[in-house]
């Protein structure tokens, strides 16, 4: 545990020396959020959002651009630039098992990535007064559960991927349709009410977070199937893993 902790404190210094992802994580839902609070048609009511503000359903989707952004472009670029660079090889050849480096990655996009959505709820609601989630058991599970999916598909990513770049360009397949099914690039209400089936059920669970947000609670299916997809990806990226 004392090895581990070093290693990520390295593993940090060094993340905050180019800290373009910890900060793209920690502040670019909450800039897209105060950007379009800003404009006083999307602080009131619509019949696309009956009950809520434009604002308020939009909360959950950003959640999903922080959990994509970390998972699916910053964490596989990192562990595929490590292994193009050789450091994977060099810590197999010490002590130190290289499974190590990779949990100390692990924990610190993890924690960028709690930080972004804690940041991004405390000031929605302080400066627009966007309610928390009604069901915060709830939420929390299918957050943590998206989650896990998403950093599964990240390390599928820079499993197989020997460059950085090459592990960005794959990462890229997820990364789009997680987007858009999520409602970041359109919002849900918005979309066709078959894509918005379709993405109930697409990881990282945009309509379980959404749900557990306004008290309707999430569906015992949806949380399943994150699951699935949680240990999926996960199993796979382990499977298909290599160090060098």
């Amino acid at each position: 545990m004392h090895t581990l902790a070093k290693i990520t404190f390295t593993e940090t210094k060094l993340a905050l020396r180019s800290p373009a992802w910890i900060l793209g994580g920690l502040l670019s839902p909450t800039v897209l959020l105060l950007g379009i609070g800003a404009i006083p048609a999307l602080r009131t009511e619509s019949e696309k959002t009956p009950g809520m503000r434009f604002i308020d359903v939009w909360v959950p989707s950003l959640v999903v651009l922080t959990i994509a952004l970390m998972g699916l472009q910053a964490i596989p670029a990192v562990i595929a630039a490590y292994r193009e660079q050789g450091i994977l090889r060099r810590f197999a050849t010490t002590p130190v098992h290289p499974a190590k480096l990779l949990v100390a990655q692990l924990i610190i996009n993890v924690t960028v990535t709690i930080a972004g959505v804690g940041l991004l709820i405390a000031l929605g609601s302080a400066v627009f007064d966007v309610p928390g989630p009604r069901h915060p058991l709830g939420f929390l599970l299918a957050f943590v559960l998206g989650t896990t999916a998403i950093f599964g598909f990240g390390l599928i990513a820079a499993s197989v991927a020997k460059t950085g770049r090459a592990a960005g360009g794959i990462a890229m397949v997820a990364y789009i349709p997680i987007m858009f099914l999520g409602g970041v690039y359109l919002p849900r209400p918005l979309l066709p009410e078959v894509v918005q089936d379709i993405g109930a059920y697409v990881p990282p669970g945009v309509k379980a977070m959404e749900d557990a947000w306004t008290g309707a609670g999430a569906q015992p299916l949806q949380l399943a199937v994150l699951a699935a997809f949680a240990v999926g990806s996960c199993v796979v990226a382990a499977k298909l893993f290599r160090w060098e």
